[in-house]
């Protein structure tokens, strides 16, 4: 079988980064992220959360090949902002809203 071993669609290899940045060099405040070890899931839950941003003019990711584990995700955004700032708030919020999920999970209720 040619499959690789599992670990190698989540552990990212020494001396790759989680996530690289490119710049567009065609379109002002657009660039692409590269997420390692990344597949629908996280794609389709960022590319969502992108979506919520009213800066955001588009936003949308690729899987580059089945074999290759990683996601590029394309944002582009209007001059108030810019692609690594909508990344990173859309990071920052999604992380709070699975916090808040966690706790409501983990935290006892009196229901019977």
């Amino acid at each position: 079988m040619n499959a690789p071993d599992r670990y190698e669609r989540f552990v990212v290899p020494e001396g790759t980064k989680k996530v690289s940045y490119e710049r567009d060099t065609k379109i002002v405040n657009a660039a692409s992220f590269t997420v390692e070890r990344e597949d629908h899931t996280v794609g389709n839950i960022l590319r969502m959360q992108l979506h919520r941003d009213p800066n955001v003019l588009f936003a949308g990711y690729k899987l580059p090949h089945p074999l290759q584990y990683k996601i590029i995700v394309r944002i582009h955004t209007t001059s108030q902002s810019s692609p690594t700032q909508a990344y990173t708030q859309a990071i920052n919020d999604l992380d709070k809203e699975l916090e808040y999920l966690k706790q409501a999970f983990e935290t006892p209720t009196d229901h019977h």
